[in-house]
């Protein structure tokens, strides 16, 4: 996964949980706490996310991290240039099935011949033998 995907899955998570920790966001995600951290910095550094302190239900200090406007806007980018490349693997993907599936009916129209002269084949070398 690029760096850009991470930062966009990483704000579409905190868009959803903002009171989220980066533990958590590490274990959705499938990635290390180190990463998620690093990335949250960046964001942060980019001006597209704002952590702000809380107090959680155990009465501990914890973040909340809110997109800001700018964040919302590079979201939306983000979003249409995810779409564009999912689209184009899916097409892609289209193609392939298309094509796999006239290789399959191919194999299936002439299988029948192909085995009855494959016997054929067999019986004749049996008897030469």
């Amino acid at each position: 996964m690029t760096t850009g995907d991470m930062h966009y899955k990483l704000m579409r998570l905190l868009e959803a949980n903002p009171e989220m920790s980066q533990r958590e966001a590490a274990r959705e995600l499938g990635i290390s706490l180190g990463k998620v951290n690093y990335c949250l910095q960046a964001l942060i550094r980019n001006g597209w996310i704002k952590a702000a302190r809380f107090t959680n239900s155990q009465n501990k200090a914890a973040y909340m991290y809110l997109l800001t406007p700018r964040g919302f806007e590079q979201k939306a980018l983000m979003t249409l240039r995810f779409l564009k490349v999912k689209m184009a693997e899916y097409e892609m993907l289209r193609a392939e099935i298309r094509q796999m599936r006239r290789e399959a009916r191919e194999i299936r129209a002439t299988a029948p011949q192909r085995v009855a002269g494959e016997s054929a084949g067999d019986a004749r070398n049996d008897s030469v033998s």
